[in-house]
């Protein structure tokens, strides 16, 4: 199994500075990892609407696949829904910082 920070810029994820940037990159197809703090706990969301990415993605971390979340998000240049899939990633599968994927 390939390293996580390997991993996640092989699969040509990205951080973005704003979350509008973010969520369009996720809607174009693109994989956003989304840093944010659940229960006290670093979490980080692997948002696409590109669902067989995120499946490549896991498979190659050894998440299974009941995990993927589906979960339509609204473009924020349309306002409509779109069928988007996150991972959720946290403890042993948190991605670690790389200034490498990270976007202004």
């Amino acid at each position: 199994m390939m390293r996580l920070r390997e991993l996640t810029f092989a699969q040509g994820c990205r951080e973005f500075a704003l979350r509008k940037a973010g969520m369009i990159h996720a809607m174009d197809g693109g994989l956003w990892l989304h840093r944010h703090v659940w229960k006290g706990e670093p979490l980080v969301h692997l948002v696409s609407t590109d669902r067989a990415r995120l499946v490549a993605f896991g498979t190659a971390l050894g998440l299974p696949e009941h995990r993927l979340q589906y979960k339509p998000l609204k473009d924020p240049r349309s306002e409509l829904r779109r069928e988007a899939w996150h991972w959720d990633l946290g403890g042993p599968v948190y991605p670690p910082l790389d200034a490498r994927l990270l976007t202004p």
